[in-house]
Parts: C-alpha cells; structure tokens; sequence
C-alpha cells in the first residue's frame, strides 16, 4: 500500500492540530522541567545514529521520551510503504500499566482509517480518550483500546518522501488535552529521527552503489580519450594506453589517434565524427580497426561526445573505447543524494496563516511573512482581509477571501487557477492557496488555515514556454505548430458549413541572394522585417504565419477565393516595392503566392497545405513573382503530384531493391567485333511486380535529385553482375552504362565508380560511360574532369543523344568522348526525312573528323540498318537489332 506524501488531506482539523489560541499559552505557562533538554537530547542522539546503533539509541531515547513526557508508553512503529503493515515496533512502557503499543506489529494501517487519512509527513494525530471518540475516529479509537491503550498522541513520518512509520507517547487512561509544548517535542523528535533514518538510508544506498560501482571498476575494460582542441592537446588514460600495448608511464607520449585508425576505415571514421560535430547524430558511434603497439591490428568500438561553440567550431571530443557505465552511474548517483539532501535540508516552502472562527489572525509562518510583508507581531488580532488581500490575475477585481470562503461552507477551498496577492509594500505576486476550516473535539468550526505559495516565476515561465511553443523567435509570428491546429479548427468551421476560409502560401523568391551576399545575420533581419510588412497588410482576425525558412503562410477568415486572390496581389506588390537595405546593399525582392480555397471537400491540412504549396512552385516555375490559385484540373499542379509520388516510389523501389538491369545489343555496321558489346537498360518493378520504363520516372527522378542513388545502385549491381558471371566477362568486348548530370555534379560520384571500379577488379577499358549532351555542356568543366578521371584509369566515354542541341558541335571537339551517340529522333525518319538524313550524315563525318566512332540509336527496322551502313555509321543499336533482354539476376542475387 503505497500512500504519496502529496495525497490530498482530510479537510478536517483538531484544534491541537496548529497553534490555536486555545491550547498556546499567551504569555506565561512553562513546559515541563528539563523537557527542552531532554527533546533536544534526544534530537542530537538522533543525528549522531550510525547504522549499527540504530536499535540500542531507538530502545534508548523511547526510553527517554516516555519519561520525559510522564507517559505511560513511548513508542516507534515502522511501516512498510508499500502495504502499509507495521513491520517493527519498539516500546518503551511503564511496567506498572497494561498497554503495550508493541502489539502494533503486524497489524495494517489500512486498519486505521482516520490515522491513514493523517498520514503525511510530520503531521500530528491525537486520541484523547479511545472510549468516547467520535465518529471519524471510531474505528481507530477501538483498536487503540484493544492494546490497552487510552490517549495517544502520535507524529508520522516519511523517509524519501515515502511512509516509513510513527513515532508517539500513549497513556493508559484518557487526557482532556494535550500540552501544545508536547505537540512542539514531538515534532522535533519527529522531524530528526525522520531526518537520522533517511541519512541512514542514503549512507546504506550509496555504500552500496560505491561497492558494486569499486568491483565493476577492476572488470570494467574501459579506454578514454580526451581532445582538446583550443589546446591541440590529446590525452589518452592509462587504461587507454594499457588496452593497446602502451606503458602507463609514457606521460606525455601519447600517439597521435590518426596513425593509429586502419587506412580503410580512416574515412568512415571522420565522415562519423563529421556528422556528429555538426550535429546530425546526438552522438559519435563506431566500429573499426585500431593498431596495437605490437603493429596487429584490433578491432574497438569507440563513442565520443563533442562539445561546439555557437558557430559550430569543434571545442572539445571525449570519448571511450568499449563503456562508460561507471561514469554514468556515479553521476546518477551524485545527483540523486544532491535532491535527496537538499530536501531532506528544507522545510516547508509554503505560506501558512491561522486564524480564529472570525477569521482574526493568530499566526503566521517566516513564509507568510515573507509573501505577505507583515510580521507575526503585527499580524496577530488583524482580520485576515487585512493581511491576505487577493485580486483576479486578469481584471484585478478584488476576491473574496478564500479563508473566509472555507469557513462560511465548511470545507476545504483550493484555487483553481493563480491570483493576486497585494504584499504590505504594494509590490505583486502570484500565489496559489489552499483553505480549510478547523474543527475542534466536537467538530464544530473553530478557525481556518491558508496555506500558499509563490508561483510568479512559474507563471512567468508558462507564459513565455507558450509563447515559444506557438510563435516563430525570428519574426514573432505564429510558427507552423501554431498555425497546423488554427487550420485544423478552420477545416472544421468550413465543414460544418460557418465560413468561408482560404490560404496564402508565400515563397520569397531573392531570399537565398541575401543569405548568400551578406549572410545569415542579414538574411535574419530581412525575415523580421518582411514578417512586419506583411503583418501589417493582413486583417486582425487572419493569421499570419512563418512556416520555415523564406515561406510564410496567411489564413484568411471569412474571404473567397477572388478576394483572397486580391489581397495576394496586395500582398505580392508590397514585397516587390520592398527595398532591403544592408550595409550600404539595396536588395529588392519577389514573392511567389499559391492560394488555397478551404472548402468542406478538403480531406485534411496536410493535404491543403500541400495544395498550396503546390501552387507556389507553379508561380515559381511561371516566372516567379506572381499568385497562382490552385485548381483540382490544374495540368502543372497534376504534374507536380504525380512527380512527387512517383519519387516517393522510386525511394521505395530502392529500399525494397525492385530496379533490374536489361541490356540491349550495340551491332557493328562496318568491322566485325569480337565480344558482346551492349547497353545496360534500367527498369523498375511497381508494387504489384508490373515492368515501369525509365520514361515513366526519370523525370520525377531527375526533378527531385533522386538519379546519383539510381545510377551508384546500376553501378554497383551492374560492376557485380559482371564479376559473379564469368561466361560474361570473358565473352565482353563493351559495356556501357548511363549516368544522369546530377551524378556529374555529385563530388562524392567520382571516388565512388574510382572505388567499384578498383573493388571488383574489372578491365575498365571494357566499361564505357554514357552521359547525355545536354548534361555534358550544362556542366561542362564537371563533365571534362569527371571524364579525365575515369579515361586515366582506361574507362570509355559516349555523348548520348548528340544533335539534340544545336550548340553541340561547338563543344565537341572539346569533349574526349569515344562514341557519339546519334540522336533517336534523327535516325527513325532517316528513309522520310531528307532534313534527318543530313543529320545523321553531317553528325557521323564530324565524329569521324574528330575521330570518334559513331552509333545510332533507333534502328528499328532492315531498311534504316542498311541506310545507315551506307553512310558509314559505325554501330546501330534498336529493335531491328535486338530486344532489351533482362540480365542473369540469378546471380547477382548470389554474389549480394
């Protein structure tokens, strides 16, 4: 049976509960005769408890207490949290009395229900007669008498903010009262025994963590490192160095780490702390080599943590080699005995005012008077109004009283949300508080308490946490969280058919010119002030949100879509007269709009803003600096979805390793070839095992930067192919293979066909490497290098669909290319066409000037292979040739 410290209490209160009037001597009135020194007594001994003392001072100090007390049993019952039965009793008993409160144990607190109803921390229960209780306290009273017991007075306790037990004086007979000053005993007694315990317990929890953590350390094969780069320092522990072969002594000696990682996995390293340093992983994970002192090499598993500066600049990197438990667990375990000393060291943090049935003060805590500003002394005989005076926290209207409040409905009032308090000096605060009333023996009321507490800070710091949560830092708009759920309750209202709603989609379209020209800090204030100017252009029921980046977003309340195309245009114009002016720089922007109606058909926000969105790029792709309405048979807005869904499939088609490879026959026309020479041709299988042609999803693939996966995924499987079939590499006389201009362009495409190329152990003079004439001339010293590259290690290189362009046979003799590829749709018309046929005559003899062999693409029939032989075509290549026949996936399957 758990009970949590917090558990709401029982609103009821005796008048020996708190310091009334009744039972508080006045100005007169001395304790017991050497009471203080005894309680004090017993408090030290408390403290100065050690583990194995514990039950001699406990027999001892009961001993004491109920001696000093002149009672006739003093007694302690500890209680197990979780079922709550009393497991240890000791007592200390008059052995002329019959009462023995020893007779707890075993019995369960649930037994007693108004002292379970009583239980929390430091809170002082009383029976004074167990023959004549009333109602509440019936049950309890009954077993009080069973052990022979008449009055008992008793304080609870909780060790880690959990029930630990009872400690309490009883006597044989009943009392009229007890003394206020015994009140004030026990809850010293109380409070240093709770606080010897509970030391005792973290003593006894820690020893034990520092035990297991001192074993673990010997078993423990831990290496760390340290590398402090403001220093250009690197220190290795001792273990570090013991682990790889290196004298413990070598103070000052350490290797340098880079000499110590295999050359192989030197790359996959950095990039991984790369990754790490700048952020995109919470921490450097790795496997690789590392080299022993005696020159083999091991294998370790390394995790370092980085620390950054607010540019991103490596600090400082620490890191283990296999574990860093103990660390850990002593740094939980620190903190944990900080929170647990801390509050153990306080005492209560709340306000707490008493008054009488009139509500008159008789006392205050040092809390409360640092809340309110009054003093006990000045406090005392004052109405509570006087002293607590709360308001609203939003209109400031005065409240009633909530002590007085509790009082007239005789029971317990709790602020529902926080108020105003007024201090004495007129400075404000915010409190929460809770009011009950005080019942005396018979129960009627006989005075209240408030207990309240500061929230100020707290408040201020929900404010502003919701604030951040749905608002942009930069601009102080509502940031895209924030305008997700406002779009969500307009979906709604279009719904149930209340008004009408549309959405602006707003791209900047000069942004990236002023982050690139003046920087981030520019780029910064130009979305400050661009947030502003739109804000003021917008009604005060629409919002106005930043999304991201240089892409904002306006709900329009209650307007069409004619007028929400009107106040884009409004909205467009007042960006484009926008002057951006920064260090000395003039900069003038564009914004493109895409608008949205929001109407009872939308299926969900995801799907209006990606409408919208949608519409913005097609302004963009319009020319930018224009508004586009988006319309359900829109063909741009149509071509756009489909694209990014059929990029979404090619992701997935490249998970789920659905591209195969074809290969199509390239046929000499002049000299006979010994070998196959042919094109790898890629296609895709859909979700239901159907063949897709690239003319369905290269577009797609291209237009999303999709086609550098594509083309290492051809590479990969087409170079493993080749190596798993030997039959084939021995019969090969050409491969080519198509690489798309992104690939051209990616500067990690290079180092990878480098690396298949050296891995699978092929004649690169074999592999020739198709790229098209348009990507060739739009990154043409791209082209020229990447070309260079791959010809030094003996590769070969065809310019595919030449004549597409007409400024390709400028550049040709620029290209060293091997092949030209004649463009399909010169060839297909070649026997029609007279103006074809001069293309493909004029294309073949500047290739032979240029001494490069030529091919044609789309012989489809006898007649255009012999035309083309005619004219001295080296090789043709179409269906007349051969068809596209898959290659033996069989075994690239093996080799993977």
């Amino acid at each position: 049976m758990a009970i949590a410290p917090n558990e709401p209490r029982s609103p009821d209160f005796t008048a020996s509960d708190i310091l009334s009037p009744h039972v508080w001597p006045r100005r007169g009135g001395a304790p017991p005769v050497g009471l203080d020194v005894i309680c004090i007594k017993i408090a030290v001994d408390f403290q100065a408890m050690t583990a194995g003392t514990v039950a001699e001072r406990l027999a001892a100090n009961l001993e004491l207490l109920r001696d000093a007390t002149q009672s006739d049993a003093a007694f302690h019952a500890a209680v197990d949290p979780e079922t709550g039965v009393f497991t240890d009793v000791s007592a200390a008993c008059n052995p002329m009395t019959v009462g023995n409160p020893e007779q707890l144990r075993g019995r369960r607190l649930e037994a007693m229900p108004w002292l379970r109803s009583r239980f929390a921390p430091l809170r002082i229960s009383e029976l004074r007669d167990t023959g004549r209780a009333r109602g509440d306290q019936a049950i309890d009273a009954a077993a009080w008498c069973e052990l022979g017991i008449g009055s008992v007075l008793a304080i609870a306790y909780f060790i880690e903010n959990r029930p630990a037990g009872v400690l309490g004086v009883a006597g044989a007979r009943p009392r009229e009262q007890w003394d206020v000053q015994m009140h004030l005993m026990l809850k010293l007694v109380g409070s240093s025994l709770a606080s010897a315990l509970e030391r005792l317990a973290i003593q006894a929890r820690f020893a034990d963590l520092s035990e297991r953590n001192e074993l673990a350390m010997h078993s423990l094969n831990d290496g760390l490192w340290d590398f402090d780069t403001l220093n250009n320092r690197v220190y290795l522990s001792p273990r570090w160095k013991a682990m790889l072969g290196y004298d413990e002594s070598q103070v000052g000696q350490a290797p340098d780490w880079r000499t110590l990682v295999h050359i192989d996995d030197m790359s996959r390293v950095q990039a991984a702390i790369r990754d790490h340093v700048a952020g995109k992983t919470p921490m450097f994970e790795s496997m690789h080599r590392m080299r022993h002192a005696t020159g083999e090499w091991r294998w370790v598993i390394s995790r370092a943590k980085a620390k950054v500066d607010d540019k991103g600049r490596l600090l400082r990197l620490v890191g283990v080699e296999l574990d860093i438990t103990e660390r850990k667990l002593y740094e939980e375990a620190l903190f944990r005995e900080k929170e647990s000393a801390q509050i153990t060291l306080q005492s209560i943090g709340d306000g707490v005012i008493t008054t009488d049935a009139k509500g008159v003060i008789d006392y205050i805590n040092p809390v409360a008077e640092q809340l309110t500003g009054w003093r006990l002394e000045d406090s005392q005989g004052r109405p509570i109004e006087e002293v607590f005076r709360s308001f609203h926290e939003e209109t400031c209207e005065p409240l009633e009283n909530p002590l007085s409040v509790a009082i007239r409905r005789t029971r317990s009032i709790k602020s529902v949300r926080p108020m105003l308090l007024i201090r004495r000096d007129g400075n404000e605060i915010y409190i929460e508080s809770t009011a009950s009333p005080i019942r005396d023996g018979s129960g009627a009321v006989s005075g209240g308490v408030l207990v309240f507490h500061d929230v100020s800070e707290a408040r201020e710091l929900n404010r502003r946490l919701s604030y951040h949560a749905s608002h942009d830092v930069l601009t102080g708009l509502v940031n895209r969280r924030e305008f997700e759920h406002r779009m969500e309750r307009a979906l709604k209202s279009a719904k149930a058919r209340e008004t009408s709603y549309a959405l602006c989609y707003l791209d900047l379209d000069q942004f990236k010119i002023v982050n690139d020209t003046c920087g981030h800090s520019a780029g910064d204030a130009l979305l400050g002030q661009v947030g502003g100017l739109l804000k003021s252009k917008v009604g005060w029921r629409d919002t106005l949100a930043r999304l991201g980046g240089d892409e904002f977003a306006i709900l329009l309340e209650n307007c069409t879509l004619d007028e929400a195309m009107r106040k884009a245009e409004t909205l467009r114009d007042a960006v484009r007269n926008f002057k951006f002016t920064w260090e000395e720089r003039t900069f003038r922007l564009g914004a493109s709009i895409g608008v949205v109606p929001i109407a009872a058909e939308n299926a969900d926000v995801a799907s209006v803003l990606s409408a919208a969105d949608n519409a913005c790029q097609a302004a963009k792709q319009a020319g930018r600096n224009r508004v586009h309405s988006f319309e359900e048979n829109d063909l741009d807005l149509m071509r756009r979805r489909r694209e990014m869904q059929w990029a979404a499939r090619i992701n997935t088609a490249l998970e789920e390793d659905r591209f195969e490879l074809f290969r199509q026959t390239i046929m000499p026309l002049k000299d006979e070839e010994k070998g196959a020479h042919y094109e790898l041709l890629l296609r895709m299988r859909d979700e239901n095992g159907k063949i897709v042609t690239p003319d369905n999803f290269m577009t797609a693939a291209e237009h999303y930067g999709l086609t550098p996966n594509i083309d290492r995924w051809v590479i990969e499987n087409a170079f493993r192919w080749l190596v798993s079939d030997a039959d084939e590499r021995e019969k090969l006389a050409m491969c080519s293979i198509n690489l798309s201009g992104l690939s051209l362009g990616d500067d990690k495409f290079l180092p990878f066909v480098t690396e298949q190329l050296t891995r699978s152990g092929l004649d690169a003079t074999k592999i020739c490497f198709e790229i098209t004439e348009t990507a060739a001339i739009q990154s043409f010293a791209q082209a020229n290098r990447f070309i260079k590259s791959l010809k030094d290690l003996g590769c070969k290189f065809a310019l595919d669909d030449f004549g597409s362009g007409l400024s390709s046979f400028g550049y040709l003799k620029h290209f060293p290319v091997d092949f030209l590829k004649i463009d399909g749709a010169f060839v297909k018309e070649i026997l029609h066409e007279e103006i074809d046929y001069e293309m493909v005559r004029s294309i073949n003899q500047i290739g032979h000037l240029t001494d490069k062999r030529t091919i044609a693409e789309f012989a489809e029939n006898a007649a255009i292979i012999e035309k083309l032989r005619e004219l001295g075509v080296d090789y043709a290549q179409g269906y007349g040739i051969s068809q596209p026949q898959r290659i033996g996936k069989a075994a690239v399957a093996k080799e993977s």
